[in-house]
């Protein structure tokens, strides 16, 4: 039998303004010039401009009671908008909460007894949710917050100058073909990693054609004396004997050739006195070789101006200056963009408003212009917010990390974690994090990530607190040092460490040296 039951349950769900805001704080600067760009193209009400000293929208929603943003322009903790107080771990002034209100109740819209025809503008005023208002999706989802943005690559790419290179070679067309499937089977590095035998059942296939093995070698010849060097190799070994190939012939290269040639698995290993005893070589005729190895490229599908890989250039959201032992924070320029709402829709809405005839269509042509203002309006607020956010985060990560953009000095970083910022400026862990994620500043020691100066913390002797940064920083500085012949081991390094005050296991040390892309003792060893 079935039943009809009612309960009643308490949920929090974000607001179309919340979701908009979500978006646009994790997004970058190139990315949020391409979100403008994008909403002044499909927002008609929205357009590039000063506001005016009186917003002549604001009266259209008065009745909503909406808060007002924070202006991003505000001062943040002192009248000259610097940062020349002390940090002290507590929020030395009390700052208004930058959170986009929640629309809990939504009113009824109340039917009209009078005339079906009739417009009730009130009506249309009062509706907080906007139907049709256009979102980037239903909510910051995963895949769309961790997606990459595609840059433009104007240079060409790898395979159209193989390509060019194949048509003004002297193969005939069947060579050019299998030439062709050959180039496509090159790998982003610059190999071909398949085997022959697989690119022949593949010309079967898509070609109609029966071509041998040896046929293809000799194709695969051909292409390997294109530009780059060592291109179309089928492993590192060859790789590195294609750019020997093409040196100018002398003792040095002949001993690099025979070095690769013969003792290959050794030079991996840097086993370098068994290379010496088996090829008889003087230490100098092994320095020399061994140098001129490691000058080549082992992987050439990423080199020159028609490579393959991708080129991310960091525009900076913040610009950090020092003068005279004040900080100057200001916001890069392209993420304070000036827009507000179009003065002629508003206009066209006061218009509909004193229609003395208010019919089917001007229902639509209300409904369609409030849509578009509240739009405008909801965009410039989120812009807004975000500005004001933005500032605010990176203000206590300056303060909190005085010492440092002070000097640019590594060891001179804090241990911190978003938790600290978060309680300093008053938000989420979460909105934190969105801002540290993919924005950069840009300091007079260079440009760094946010996510730099977040990291946690290490006893010391002292009972003090240091950051994983700062003994990272004493232990490539360690390495760096280190006698190339006779290599610290791990082992020795956390020693050393334990030495200097900091309180750190062998393992710790590994982590560490593996994230800053370090190898093992061995194969740090050099002659």
């Amino acid at each position: 039998m079935q039943r009809l039951d009612m309960k009643q349950l308490l949920s929090q769900k974000l607001s179309p303004q919340q979701i908009q805001f979500i978006k646009l704080l994790q997004i970058p600067t190139a990315e949020l010039e391409a979100r403008i760009k994008e909403e002044l193209e499909v927002n008609p009400a929205l357009e590039e401009g000063e506001e005016e000293p009186e917003d002549e929208f604001d009266d259209l929603d008065s009745d909503d009671g909406d808060e007002e943003f924070d202006d991003p322009d505000a001062e943040l903790d002192n009248p000259d908008n610097t940062l020349d107080e002390d940090f002290d771990g507590e929020q030395s002034e009390e700052q208004p909460e930058v959170e986009l209100p929640v629309k809990e109740e939504v009113p009824e819209v109340a039917e009209s007894s009078s005339e079906s025809d009739d417009l009730d503008l009130s009506d249309y005023l009062n509706d907080d949710e906007i139907a049709g208002y256009k979102m980037q999706g239903d909510g910051p989802g995963e895949d769309e917050d961790d997606r990459e943005m595609p840059l433009a690559d104007t240079s060409g790419s790898l395979m159209d100058s193989l390509l060019s290179q194949l048509g003004f070679s002297s193969l005939d067309e069947y060579q050019k073909t299998i030439g062709r499937q050959l180039i496509g089977s090159i790998d982003g590095d610059g190999y071909i990693r398949r085997d022959l035998s697989a690119i022949a059942n593949d010309l079967a296939f898509s070609q109609n054609l029966e071509v041998a093995v040896p046929e293809i070698e000799g194709v695969l010849r051909v292409i390997q004396t294109f530009d780059p060097a060592g291109i179309a190799a089928r492993d590192l070994q060859e790789c590195l004997l294609l750019q020997l190939e093409r040196r100018p012939s002398d003792e040095t290269v002949e001993h690099a050739e025979h070095i690769l040639n013969d003792t290959f698995e050794e030079f991996t290993k840097k086993h370098y006195q068994r290379i010496q005893q088996k090829l008889d070589l003087e230490d100098n005729e092994l320095k020399e070789a061994i140098g001129l190895i490691l000058k080549l490229n082992p992987k050439p599908g990423g080199s020159g101006p028609v490579g393959g890989g991708k080129i991310q250039y960091i525009i900076p959201d913040f610009l950090l200056s020092h003068d005279n032992g004040q900080f100057n924070l200001t916001l890069n320029t392209r993420n304070a963009p000036d827009l507000r709402v179009s003065p002629a829709y508003t206009e066209m809405f006061r218009a509909y408003d004193k229609a003395s005839k208010k019919d089917k269509k001007m229902k639509e042509a209300v409904t369609f212009v409030k849509q578009k203002l509240d739009s405008a309006k909801w965009f410039i607020d989120a812009i807004r917010q975000r500005q004001n956010t933005l500032l605010r985060t990176m203000d206590a990560i300056v303060r909190y990390q005085r010492e440092f953009f002070e000097e640019g000095d590594e060891s001179k970083l804090r241990p911190m974690i978003l938790k600290d910022i978060a309680l300093e400026i008053s938000m989420d862990i979460s909105t934190v994090s969105r801002v540290a994620n993919s924005k950069a500043v840009q300091t007079e020691f260079g440009i760094y990530p946010l996510k730099y100066f977040f990291s946690e913390g290490i006893a010391t002797d002292s009972g003090e607190d240091a950051s994983s940064r700062e003994v990272k920083y004493i232990l490539k500085e360690i390495i760096e040092g280190e006698q190339k012949k006779k290599p610290l081991s791990d082992d020795k390094l956390e020693k050393m460490l334990n030495a200097r005050g900091y309180n750190i296991a062998r393992r710790t040390v590994a982590k560490y040296r593996e994230q800053l892309n370090i190898p093992v003792a061995r194969l740090r060893k050099e002659l």
